[in-house]
């Protein structure tokens, strides 16, 4: 592990942080492809599109989250039984109103996010700036998805706080 420059032993439980991540954006892209197939209604234009938005950057950080735990040297989850196990993130049904598939991703949202703070506290306490600058960009990522989908969930008399 000289490369890393950081201890392996240290590693490992950001790995452990990292998997439990692997897991939650697994359950969260069949979600994202379940709502992609099944919206329907005077949303379906929007949402369709933008759910397929979704899924396609989430299958992206899935596979860079795996990589970078192969980085660190350990094993990532593979199997969806323990993907089931380790997630955050529960699986919902297919006959959700538009209104209710908004809702659960952005709480589904709180929950990733959640974990992503795990890993880079994790990651921090053995100096893997690596792991952190990578989680960083997805919190900042995830934050403007889930801003943008409150966004369409307000009403236009819906006002902001003023500063």
């Amino acid at each position: 592990m000289n490369y890393l420059n950081f201890d392996i032993d240290k590693a490992k439980d950001t790995s452990k942080e990292l998997n439990i991540l692997l897991a939650d954006y697994h359950l969260y892209y069949q979600k994202l492809r379940n709502y992609h197939w099944n919206i329907v209604g005077h949303s379906f234009f929007d949402l369709h599109e933008k759910f397929e938005e979704m899924y396609d950057d989430a299958i992206i950080k899935i596979d860079e989250i795996a990589e970078r735990i192969l980085t660190l040297r350990f094993q990532p989850t593979s199997n969806y039984s323990e993907y089931l196990e380790l997630s955050n993130l529960k699986e919902t049904k297919s006959e959700l109103s538009d209104r209710e598939m908004v809702d659960n991703l952005i709480e589904d949202h709180g929950h990733i996010l959640s974990q992503m703070t795990k890993v880079v506290e994790t990651a921090d306490k053995c100096g893997d700036e690596g792991t952190i600058d990578l989680i960083g960009a997805y919190i900042r990522e995830l934050e403007t998805t889930s801003w943008m989908l409150d966004a369409w969930r307000m009403k236009t008399e819906d006002t902001r706080k003023s500063i």
